[in-house]
């Protein structure tokens, strides 16, 4: 049964009895609850930016026959220590998928070992990641079908409520519209960005935003969320991008090409030799005369594969496919192995469009040189046939790290590991301005980040990557200014204070089309919010009953998302729906939650 269902504030003012000015206990109840059933208190978690969100949850459960009490954080950081100690019953997430790709949409959050698995474990999930996992395109949907019932319909562990529509806007008066691209699932980038007058690139800074100010850490391995997403993305280079509709290319990434041999499991590239790593000497970034190569790619590949590599190593399920990551150094390999289908060799895949073929594979980085035809490759080889790896790759956990500096940091004992007292590659207090400043990073990527306080971080062009190319950065200053909520963000894109804003929310575009001076980006995303239910802390009720997590997910009625975004939001049964069409549908069905109710509370007694 589908019901639109009427905010509460909308139904205390419309369903007075004009009469004698009383609302009937069927009307309190939005019509739908049985009143004579016992209410089920719950706890709903969210953080201050969800509070439109929060609103209509609590006010869908409460009609439902729920009594909702709402824990919302006043940030991010809040709020994630709140569900990471699984103090909740039902909490809002969101999962955006910026690799493109299915897998990632549900790994990380519900296989077993995943890094920020929010299900209890199950077996039956596991496999159908895996089988998915092995599929190409015109396999895998039947599969995430499955999986999708799996993890809503049989055991409630989540709903959908919604997929995001992706939105940027920026000064078309200071910013060359022609230079700024919207992605669908990679990050921001930053390097094509160029003022209308190009004077400015070196005079004038890029004055971007975001809402967190806490950054989880600037190793790539060890942050996986909205507050270091945008920043790694352009601090590190990859092996491999995704363009603005989720392709996979070697366009500005660290390979000039790659190719897939037969048997979907080696996988090649052919390196650039034309990016060093930018430090800092006195505040400002330099080119340390370090190039990234061979070596640095195994090196940032293999700790972003090994779960122990650092403490709290936050991708690794990401690339637990990663079985080997070598130099190749024989060049008849390249001749003598075949692309997948069978169309040509490696070699010659990787030498298209190359100015010079390849004439001898170098395993020392400072003996490449592409001019006279001597390179790097190298090859990475998964633990069975992975054709989804290639987006990994392009993930910001994926980004190319100096093996010589980290390791020079990074000099503490793992087991021993003090998050109080050391100092990890990456870790925010090394670029903070105050005592704890002694900015170690080293970038591969177009910008490296100069300092950071409460208000802002600034970032600087690396002089030394692609510097001679179409792909070197414009403009040589970023600040990305730390702003908590989109509304204020938008205010200062309108005043001026902001030059691009990232992000935007779906009820401000109408903002936006009124500015003569703001022009607007919008296009399809692949960011999920939805409802997980607590299963992973057996104190709370809703982990050790169906039903009760049933009657949740059955009360949640997508339409009242959709239209208090004003029809800008999809539906979405999971995180897959923007992926895969599995045509699975979420419905409000007051009557089963009833139902699923009742059996919770006959079995609580």
């Amino acid at each position: 049964m589908k019901k639109k269902l009427l905010s509460t504030v909308l139904m205390l003012g419309a369903v007075a009895l004009s009469a004698c000015n009383i609302t009937t206990e069927e009307d309190a109840n939005g019509g739908n609850a049985n009143t004579d059933q016992e209410k089920v208190e719950i706890e709903l978690l969210g953080a201050a930016a969800d509070e439109k969100d929060l609103n209509i949850l609590r006010d869908q459960l409460t009609r439902n026959g729920f009594e909702v009490n709402v824990n919302q954080q006043p940030d991010y950081a809040s709020y994630r220590a709140q569900r990471d100690a699984g103090n909740f019953d039902v909490s809002i997430a969101s999962w955006t998928t910026v690799t493109g790709n299915p897998d990632y949409a549900v790994r990380s959050i519900f296989s077993s070992d995943g890094d920020s698995r929010v299900i209890e474990p199950n077996e039956n999930i596991d496999a159908l990641i895996d089988e998915a996992a092995s599929q190409n395109e015109s396999e895998y949907t039947e599969t995430y079908n499955q999986l999708e019932n799996e993890l809503v319909t049989e055991n409630a562990y989540i709903a959908g409520l919604y997929n995001s529509l992706k939105a940027q806007a920026f000064n078309e008066d200071l910013i060359n519209p022609d230079t700024v691209n919207l992605y669908k699932s990679r990050a921001f980038a930053w390097e094509p960005v160029s003022f209308n007058d190009t004077a400015m690139n070196e005079s004038e800074s890029l004055v971007l935003t975001q809402m967190e100010s806490d950054l989880t850490s600037l190793d790539p391995i060890k942050g996986n969320d909205s507050s270091i997403n945008q920043l790694n993305t352009n601090m590190y280079v990859r092996l491999v991008n995704l363009t603005e509709d989720d392709q996979v290319t070697s366009e500005a990434s660290l390979s000039y090409n790659h190719a897939i041999a037969k048997g979907n499991s080696d996988y090649y590239f052919i390196l650039r030799d034309d990016i060093n790593f930018a430090g800092l000497e006195d505040g400002q970034a330099v080119d340390t005369g370090e190039r990234v190569g061979a070596n640095d790619v195994i090196y940032s590949l293999d700790r972003a594969s090994d779960p122990e590599s650092v403490p709290d190593q936050r991708t690794y399920s990401l690339h637990e496919y990663i079985n080997e990551v070598t130099a190749v150094d024989d060049l008849s390999e390249l001749e003598n192995v075949e692309v997948a289908d069978g169309s040509m060799t490696v070699k010659e895949a990787l030498e298209a469009n190359l100015d010079t073929s390849i004439n001898s594979l170098v395993t020392d980085k400072t003996q490449a040189d592409s001019e006279a035809g001597n390179y790097q490759v190298v090859k990475l080889t998964t633990t069975e046939p992975f054709p989804q790896v290639l987006n990994y790759l392009a993930h910001q956990s994926a980004g190319i790290v100096s093996e010589q500096q980290v390791e020079s940091v990074n000099t503490y004992d793992i087991d021993d590991y003090n998050v109080d007292t050391d100092i990890a590659y990456g870790d925010q207090r090394a670029v903070t301005e105050g005592d704890t400043y002694d900015n170690h990073l080293y970038a591969s990527g177009p910008y490296i980040m100069i300092a950071k306080n409460d208000y802002e971080a600034t970032f600087q062009k690396n002089p030394a990557y692609m510097s001679e190319t179409e792909n070197a950065a414009n403009i040589e200053n970023v600040t990305v200014r730390f702003i908590g909520d989109m509304d204020s963000a938008l205010s200062a894109l309108r005043s001026g204070e902001v030059d691009l804003l990232y992000g935007l929310s779906e009820t401000q575009y109408e903002v936006v089309e009124g500015e003569e001076n703001l022009a607007l980006q919008t296009g399809d995303s692949n960011a999920v919010s939805y409802l997980i239910v607590n299963t992973t802390n057996e104190d709370r009720k809703t982990a050790g009953s169906v039903d009760l997590r049933k009657a949740i997910v059955h009360s949640i009625n997508q339409e009242d998302f959709i239209q208090s975004y004003d029809g800008q939001k999809k539906k979405a049964f999971s995180p897959v729906s923007p992926l895969v069409d599995t045509g699975n549908v979420l419905e409000a069905d007051a009557d089963l939650v009833q139902d699923h109710l009742a059996k919770y509370l006959e079995q609580a007694e």
